[in-house]
């Protein structure tokens, strides 16, 4: 199985256009040591030739230009993208659908707290119907496999997280399973899996389960604390607030990490405010310290 990181950084990517910390300000000013970032995708395939897109970031078309697997091959038009699966209805995740709409009909897989979300409150799918069309696949939100026809030798395990729904939903304050979903990615052949999850609040013990039996975990590394946000003054709202469990302190991701003993571990949806993403930062040093990687565009992992 070969994992690409297509983009690595949270909403916005690194250097975020209209941010002003101390991260972006360095970076572009080449002030520190670090590596610029997209909004956060990976494609998953067995024969480096049928792509699983997983999330659709606004930033998917040089995403796509950085790859040369998905590219083109066969004929006037062609793509390595055989399929697409959304793990939650975010913005960040699903615009670059629109970026997709020239070629033939989408087959993308969510739940159905996505597909209604992108059919009524940001109604991607009503407006792909003018275009290439979509066929919606539901999946499953009970931890139930299913396999993916166009995509050889690879079975999935998609269960829901608990989580909000994005803003703009009908449904924003009214949590429903299904609004985020994490994702165990299995070769069949091998037996080797990874775990995707960019967005990860809270540690329910079947989140504990599938770390535990995975080979990789590409889990949520948005923020180093709780108040980051708060501290710059850029939000009211903390990181688990929104969501997200913070790297640093009690009960945080590096803690969680830390009680994994089989699996490389590598943190992936990085806001651009972490200190982490300069790469001589004393946070640095400690995921270097605990054995966690931060992934980076282009990074490609074979299991």
């Amino acid at each position: 199985m070969k994992i690409r990181v297509l983009g690595s950084g949270a909403g916005g990517g690194f250097p975020q256009w209209n941010c002003n910390c101390n991260n972006c300000q360095r970076m572009r000013h080449n002030a520190m040591n670090g590596k610029a970032r997209t909004q956060s995708s990976i494609a998953v395939s067995s024969d480096n030739k049928n792509w699983l897109l997983i999330n659709a970031s606004p930033d998917i078309r040089a995403q796509l230009e950085a790859f040369p697997a998905i590219q083109p091959k066969h004929g006037l038009r062609d793509t390595g993208i055989k399929a697409v699966m959304l793990i939650d209805s975010q913005i960040d995740h699903t615009t670059g659908l629109l970026m997709l709409r020239e070629g033939k009909p989408l087959d993308i897989y969510c739940s159905d707290m996505v597909k209604q979300d992108l059919s009524t409150g940001f109604p991607v799918f009503t407006m792909l119907s003018h275009y290439c069309t979509v066929n919606h696949h539901p999946v499953p939100i009970d931890g139930s496999s299913f396999t993916i026809p166009a995509i050889a030798d690879l079975r999935f395990y998609t269960q829901a997280l608990k989580s909000k729904a994005p803003p703009y939903s009908p449904h924003r304050h009214d949590p429903h399973d299904g609004d985020n979903i994490g994702v165990i990615i299995e070769q069949i052949s091998t037996g080797k899996k990874v775990f995707y999850s960019p967005g990860l609040g809270e540690i329910e013990p079947h989140v504990m389960e599938a770390m535990q039996t995975v080979d990789c975990l590409l889990v949520d590394g948005t923020f180093w604390t709780n108040d980051e946000m708060v501290t710059l003054g850029i939000s009211h709202k903390k990181a688990r607030d929104i969501g997200h469990l913070p790297q640093s302190g009690e009960g945080g991701m590096i803690e969680v990490l830390n009680g994994v003993e089989k699996a490389r571990k590598i943190l992936i949806h990085i806001n651009n405010t972490n200190p982490i993403l300069d790469e001589n930062s004393e946070p640095r040093k400690q995921l270097d310290a605990a054995g966690i990687e931060v992934a980076y565009d282009g990074l490609e992992i074979d299991l």
